[in-house]
């Protein structure tokens, strides 16, 4: 059994060299392969990627979904793990790592209850792991970003990036076996995100998804201007996160970072007005 690591790319010389650091110890020895897709750096990421015994593919853009499924379709490992390039994998994550790959779970060593006392096997497809994010240089530990579970580890065939235009999913197909089904597990070792180093990052990172939020909400038909999506959704989405979900224990960086995303939602729906207008102009 092998693993492949695959990650998309476009000018990350800043982070690609710790991601592919971390994960040296599971694909060591034969023991897996790394696949970059590349979007047309023009830094040092492909050089870097290289460096570290990458397998480089350099194409056009296609979106995150699509980008990301080319890369696992390139993938010639029993079990896939996919990152983003700015994600490192902790020395806990890469123990279970090393262990599902070396020993797949198996429907027999899963097992569920049925109701008439007998029990059924589960077929594990995948596995979520918690994701610990770090903004302007600190964990954030509440307001719905932690654990932040993420499905990244997966068998090969069986998972795909829903498309859509941003936050993309990985969505792992079932196995059906005497009707029981349970398609992934929880590993405890953390994905480690390094976000947003500093504030221009973020709200870089927020304008540009908030266009291509602005996008998905056109295509769901929410054209009108509206000042509940514009101003009270925000609004609420702040206090429950800030407030609600104890965001204001992670300091001045939690403040920070829950009034910009809420800010992020305001201008998604702006942004959603504004396209609608103007393509009722043309």
């Amino acid at each position: 059994m092998i693993l492949s690591v695959v990650i998309i790319t476009h000018n990350e010389e800043a982070n690609i060299g710790r991601t592919l650091a971390s994960v040296q110890a599971i694909v060591a020895g034969g023991k897996g392969e790394i696949i970059v897709v590349d979007s047309g750096s023009t830094d040092r990421t492909v050089e870097i990627a290289k460096s570290f015994g990458a397998k480089v593919f350099v194409e056009e853009w296609k979106g995150y979904a699509a980008q990301k499924n080319s890369a696992i379709d390139k993938a010639a490992g029993d079990w896939i793990l996919s990152l983003d390039a700015d994600e490192e994998v902790s020395n806990e994550l890469t123990e279970e790592v090393q262990r599902v790959v070396k020993y797949p779970p198996q429907g027999d060593k899963f097992r569920q209850k049925l109701p008439d006392g007998t029990s059924s096997p589960i077929f594990v497809n995948g596995f979520l792991m918690p994701r610990k994010n770090y903004f302007l240089g600190r964990w954030i530990k509440r307001g719905g970003f932690w654990p932040d579970r993420k499905l990244r580890l997966f068998r090969r065939g069986s998972g795909r990036f829903k498309e859509t235009a941003v936050h993309e999913i990985l969505e792992v197909k079932e196995y059906k076996s005497n009707g029981i089904v349970m398609s992934s597990r929880r590993l405890r070792g953390a994905l480690l995100h390094h976000s947003y180093p500093t504030i221009a990052d973020y709200i870089d990172h927020m304008n540009r998804y908030s266009s291509l939020g602005a996008e998905m909400a056109i295509a769901k038909g929410r054209r009108g201007f509206s000042l509940f999506n514009i101003i009270v959704r925000p609004i609420a989405t702040f206090l429950y996160n800030y407030i609600f979900r104890l965001g204001f224990l992670d300091g001045r960086e939690g403040l920070l970072l829950h009034v910009y995303h809420a800010v992020y939602i305001s201008w998604k729906y702006a942004k959603a007005w504004e396209l609608a207008r103007k393509e009722k102009s043309t």
